[in-house]
């Protein structure tokens, strides 16, 4: 295998729950806190109903839990609805770079074996940590303008996996390279008016991820150069090599600890936008207002400003991606919350009429401070010829301006409680603050039952 590789493989089946600082689990279980709340959350979805009726033809001896039911399917069918669910209302956590998205579309993977290969709490916590220190050290190095960030997850979640699996550095090794090497996403997932499977393709990764774990397990090769070889990860989506820099354990912090969580169920490059639209909405009336001129990252401005789906969304696919959309749902409902995205409200006229007095454009000098900050500024104009100006580098949720663990279970049960009873979100948020002294995931998925 290459160096690459072999590096990944070598600290894939070395790293020990005990190398994990005391910050880094607590992040680990605030994470899966959030995620599992967005899964629970994107039960009901047609998406996911889509994928649990396919998950629940397939059957095996290797049994998998199926997220929100007491049924199993196989580990990969599992993990590809349980994905499907995490990613439905695009409420999970962030991480970017030069590449990046959304990390937390990998745990499904390591709870898929959990059952039939007896993970304990700080298995799956160990698990965690290292998808995501495949995910964001890759995605450090690895723009993503042609690639969906399946590219980044595939190898994160074979990796976590393997390595609920018991893998030996050499099948960790087959098993990286089975993942990446057959499962290069496209963008096009991304672009235009957005269908189901924006919220599936991560999903797909995942499933991908588990399935090489288990060819390898079995004793199946992968190629040997996968990344460094000649037509390989790095030549075909660069053109140069890669060298991948320290990973965390020691001084060096665990990527997971800079990972963003969401406030509003949409695109992370949304989040400013809707969050100063909110802050507007109790300082004008939406009839009065003459203009709204949004400046942002290039990033963010990018698809509202070159895809005219953007401003007359169809889907609810789009509508979560669309900056003008969102600003005007913020400025006239005060909030976004998953009821923003009916048909109907969709659909409404009277959105159209605050979306056709908006303009959105990039601001260079915020362009240049991202990605260590989300800048945006909107100003409105009222018919009586007031400005109001709004602006933040750090929307509800960034780094430096986090969710505490309050309100990381506020959000847990706002996105469940439609699912499930609130003496269930009580039951489950109890055992996933304890999650590193559980001596299987049983309780968890016992809670989390529709």
């Amino acid at each position: 295998m290459d160096r690459t590789t072999q590096m990944l493989s070598s600290y894939a089946c070395g790293l020990t729950y005990e190398e994990l600082s005391p910050q880094t689990i607590h992040q680990i279980k605030r994470t899966l806190i959030d995620t599992l709340g967005c899964a629970m959350g994107g039960y009901l979805s047609e998406p996911a109903k889509v994928a649990r009726r396919v998950a629940s033809t397939v059957s095996g001896t290797i049994p998998s839990r199926i997220l929100g039911t007491e049924n199993f399917s196989s580990p990969d069918m599992a993990g590809f609805a349980n994905g499907v669910m995490v990613r439905y209302l695009d409420c999970n956590d962030s991480y970017f770079s030069p590449g990046g998205g959304h990390p937390s579309d990998m745990i499904p993977a390591a709870l898929a074996l959990s059952d039939a290969y007896g993970a304990d709490g700080r298995d799956i916590i160990t698990a965690i940590a290292l998808a995501y220190e495949a995910f964001c050290r890759i995605s450090d190095e690895v723009g993503s303008s042609g690639w969906d960030q399946g590219i980044f997850s595939v190898i994160g979640a074979a990796c976590a996996a393997g390595k609920i699996m018991g893998l030996d550095e050499d099948q960790m090794a087959n098993a990286i390279s089975l993942a990446v090497v057959p499962n290069i996403p496209l963008r096009v997932t991304r672009m235009g008016e957005l269908s189901m499977w924006k919220g599936c393709a991560a999903a797909s990764a995942t499933r991908a991820g588990i399935f090489a774990a288990q060819l390898a397990e079995q004793g199946m090769e992968g190629p040997f150069e996968p990344f460094e070889g000649k037509k390989g990860l790095w030549e075909s989506a660069l053109g140069f090599p890669v060298h991948l820099g320290k990973f965390g354990g020691g001084e060096e912090p665990f990527r997971i600890t800079e990972t963003i969580f969401k406030f509003f169920p949409s695109q992370i490059h949304t989040q400013a936008p809707i969050g100063l639209a909110v802050e507007l909405s109790t300082q004008v009336d939406p009839s009065d207002i003459k203009s709204i001129h949004i400046q942002s990252y290039s990033g963010a401005v990018s698809s509202a400003s070159s895809e005219p789906e953007k401003w007359d969304p169809k889907t609810r696919e789009t509508a979560d991606h669309s900056i003008p959309f969102l600003v005007a749902v913020g400025l006239q409902d005060g909030n976004v919350t998953p009821a923003s995205f009916t048909a109907q409200r969709i659909a409404d006229p009277g959105l159209r009429t605050l979306l056709a007095n908006m303009k959105i454009e990039e601001n260079p000098s915020f362009t240049k401070k991202y990605p260590s900050q989300y800048n945006c500024r909107i100003d409105v104009t009222t018919k009586s010829g007031k400005t109001l100006t709004v602006e933040t580098s750090y929307p509800k949720g960034h780094g430096n301006n986090p969710l505490n663990d309050a309100e990381v279970s506020a959000k847990f049960r706002n996105l469940a409680s439609p699912t499930i009873t609130d003496v269930q979100c009580d039951q489950a948020l109890e055992v996933l603050w304890d999650l590193e002294n559980l001596p299987s995931l049983d309780g968890v998925f016992d809670s989390l039952v529709v």
